[in-house]
């Protein structure tokens, strides 16, 4: 099922690019390739036709890649957790705290005071 809606998905993203690349940015786009004003679907119809179908399809985009999201094959291991899951519990430790020195290093108090001087 999954393979199936990803062929689907590429087939609409093909269809989307090439549905964009007709579209003029300005408004012409395929319909500025007909003079006459009396064609089959005419100036009009042809900008509608073409965006219409820009959102058809790329609401069709959204929905197909929300299935394959559902469809997706998960790996269940036992019918229980996904391996993934299984992988996370099994590897999950408590974090250690790392040690440090607590105490500070001993100085002498007559090295310090020779130190300032100078």
């Amino acid at each position: 099922m999954y393979t199936f809606v990803l062929v689907l998905i590429f087939i609409v993203c093909v269809l989307l690019v090439l549905i964009v690349l007709v579209q003029n940015s300005k408004g012409g786009g395929l319909a500025s390739n007909f003079s006459a004003s009396n064609q089959i679907m005419g100036v009009k119809k042809t900008t509608d036709f073409l965006e219409k179908a820009t959102w058809v399809l790329a609401g069709s985009l959204l929905f197909l890649c929300l299935a394959a999201a559902m469809t997706i094959d998960r790996g269940e291991v036992d019918g229980e957790k996904s391996q993934i899951e299984q992988q996370l519990n099994e590897t999950e430790t408590a974090p250690q705290i790392p040690t440090f020195p607590t105490e500070a290093p001993a100085t002498n108090a007559s090295e310090t005071k020779s130190d300032t001087a100078q």
